[in-house]
């Protein structure tokens, strides 16, 4: 698990080196930029492999604790990205339960949205299982005051996936599903 974690993290560093540095206020004209078009071309041609979106699948999950997938919580000045590994052990015994919990092999990353593709082209492909769609939320308790950068960083956010062809599944916990 150690393993899975570290090769994540350092993928995504060797990426972009400061795609994992602290959090910094940043201006309002840098939440919302987008990567080059050289990075998402690239990025694009590695997410191909991993197979369009069942649509069957993702819609049946109305909860994002059981979401599989890669999922975002968008924030502010950055965006934190949901993985959750594959479980390594193939055995259905003891899956979910207290020696395998799912809990443990979901990681969470705090990114940039500049960063979306490189840190979207790190994650196994063993970690899509509904396929190449991603769940996007806004953060929780944001203040009145941030919400419209929220929103701005959300809209540039699904602007990346859809260059980067992902499917997004825009994520409404008041009605438990799409918005």
């Amino acid at each position: 698990m150690a393993a899975l974690t570290l090769s994540l993290v350092s993928a995504l560093s060797l990426t972009s080196p400061l795609l994992l540095s602290g959090c910094s206020r940043a201006s309002a004209g840098t939440t919302t930029s987008t990567a080059s078009p050289q990075v998402i071309e690239s990025a694009r041609e590695q997410l191909d492999l991993i197979p369009p979106p069942s649509k069957t699948r993702y819609l049946a999950v109305h909860t994002l604790s059981t979401w599989e997938n890669p999922y975002l919580t968008v924030q502010e000045n950055m965006a934190t990205l949901h993985v959750t590994l594959a479980d390594a052990n193939p055995s259905d015994i003891g899956q979910g339960g207290l020696l395998r919990p799912v809990g443990a092999r979901r990681q969470d990353l705090t990114i940039r949205v500049s960063d979306l593709p490189a840190a979207l082209n790190a994650i196994p492909e063993n970690s899509w299982p509904y396929g190449r769609v991603v769940a996007i939320e806004e953060a929780h308790d944001t203040p009145p005051t941030a919400r419209p950068a929220v929103r701005r960083n959300v809209e540039a956010t699904i602007k990346t996936l859809g260059d980067l062809g992902v499917v997004v599944y825009e994520w409404n916990d008041s009605s438990g599903g799409l918005r």
